[in-house]
């Protein structure tokens, strides 16, 4: 077990290691999750919804404490698949939340559309998960149609190269976007010189998925996090 958190952070896991995760002692004021408890009582709500769960991972910090997840749906829009991300701490640091995300298709990006929601309980004695999940993914839900129409809006948003520079500039360099300033470069290179012909217009959504692809490079956590703060950033410019 010291083993695996010892590893955390620097690579995706499953569901089954999820369940090797030791979890805190609770108190009378915060009662912790086991990290697969919470994994599977949320793909039980979406399964109750007849949502289809086609794949997950997630990912935990090095003590084991906060959880990131990302779980792919079956439903597709627009050469996308609907997601969900889930993010948990058992340390007290934030929230359990869940924000609406996709994964796109052609080259296996994933993205999270705006900020992550808090669940509206707090991790009491009388916390109920179940009826917590069920009020998040039906909130998330209501968030897929939005979604839909903010890819849609960001395949349609054209940049004029001094646009997009200007745009890798404020993310990096004045730090309007909480990532490693090194991968820079890889963002220029990617939307500049795109590897795939989906990605050749001049758009946000050519713009994004350069991102997403330098994101890559990234362990697992910083991934999370980093993909995290990008949807919020990208909501700003359209």
């Amino acid at each position: 077990m010291n083993g695996l958190i010892a590893h955390c952070g620097a690579e995706k896991l499953t569901r089954a290691e999820l369940a090797q995760i030791p979890t805190p002692e609770s108190t009378d004021t915060f009662k912790p999750i086991p990290h697969e408890t919470l994994v599977t009582s949320l793909i039980e709500t979406l399964s109750f919804r007849h949502i289809n769960v086609v794949r997950d991972e997630y990912a935990v910090t090095g003590d084991g404490m906060r959880l990131f997840g990302f779980i792919e749906l079956e439903t597709t829009f627009d050469g996308c698949r609907f997601a969900l991300g889930l993010r948990n701490a058992n340390d007290k640091s934030m929230r359990l939340a869940l924000t609406v995300g996709y994964r796109v298709v052609v080259c296996d990006n994933m993205a999270f559309s705006g900020d992550f929601t808090p669940v509206l309980a707090k991790h009491s004695k009388h916390f109920n998960l179940v009826d917590a999940l069920a009020v998040g993914v039906d909130r998330m839900q209501r968030n897929f149609d939005p979604m839909r129409r903010q890819v849609a809006s960001w395949k349609e948003a054209q940049l004029t190269d001094e646009h997009a520079k200007v745009l890798i500039y404020r993310a990096f360099i004045e730090e309007e976007l909480d990532v490693p300033k090194h991968l820079a470069r890889d963002v220029h290179s990617l939307y500049f010189n795109p590897q795939l012909e989906d990605f050749a217009p001049r758009t946000v959504w050519s713009l994004s998925n350069a991102f997403t692809s330098a994101f890559k490079s990234l362990e697992a956590v910083p991934q999370f996090k980093a993909t995290a703060n990008l949807g919020e950033f990208l909501g700003t410019i359209t």
